[in-house]
């Protein structure tokens, strides 16, 4: 969830034998499960704080705790890192990783693209509402961008030559992304244009989901 729900009437710990009570957990094993998830996210050393005091990235990281309380085979995480600073965010991607990679199964919707690139087994692309690929990574940006993502400098004279180039050869409109030109092709395309343009600065890298989200939005 994008917001948490946490009682500040109740500490770190309290919380979430608040939420074992829902599921009706075994008293015996209730004090292990708890001790073992505060030590695991790193909230042993909070456990008798309020949550209030905590910082953004702490708060996520009990609201993982406590998502995992009842030991679940399936978690819904939306949105887990919106808001964080990029410290935090990378610390609550390591947790949701280890959790992936111990057999947890995760659904995560996220508007950020490398976090969805970083995390994910298998993506699902949609588009209003509507699914426009689906797969692994490689595969998606592969049948949808490219096997190569082709980025040179707009403001070199050449430019305009390769975009024609680019019309010439069939291949989709090299997009603008701020003083750069990004062109998507495959391995004999990009053969052809080494051997056309050798003499222009470029690189060349792997086509990544954001040139999926900027391809996407150029289409009406």
């Amino acid at each position: 969830t994008q917001d948490d729900t946490f009682d500040n009437d109740f500490t770190v710990r309290g919380n979430l034998e608040q939420v074992s009570r829902y599921f009706r957990l075994r008293p015996t094993a209730l004090k292990g499960r708890i001790g073992e998830l505060l030590e695991r996210f790193g909230l042993d050393r909070y456990a008798n704080d309020k949550p209030e005091i905590l910082s953004g990235g702490y708060r996520r990281r009990l609201m993982l705790a406590r998502a995992l309380v009842h030991q679940p085979r399936l978690l819904f995480l939306d949105e887990p890192t919106t808001g964080l600073d990029p410290q935090a965010r990378l610390e609550v991607w390591e947790l949701i990783d280890t959790l992936r990679r111990c057999g947890l199964g995760i659904v995560l919707t996220t508007h950020y693209m490398e976090e969805a690139e970083r995390l994910s087994d298998e993506l699902l692309v949609l588009r209003e509402g509507r699914t426009v690929a689906a797969g692994q990574s490689p595969t998606v940006l592969g049948d949808l961008v490219g096997e190569h993502m082709l980025v040179l400098d707009a403001r070199d004279p050449a430019a305009p030559a390769v975009r024609e180039w680019a019309r010439q050869a069939g291949l989709s409109e090299p997009s603008r992304v701020l003083s750069s030109l990004h062109l998507a092709l495959d391995g004999p395309a990009l053969a052809q244009f080494s051997a056309r343009f050798g003499e222009l600065r470029f690189e060349v890298r792997p086509p990544t989901l954001d040139d999926l989200f900027l391809k996407l939005a150029e289409k009406p």
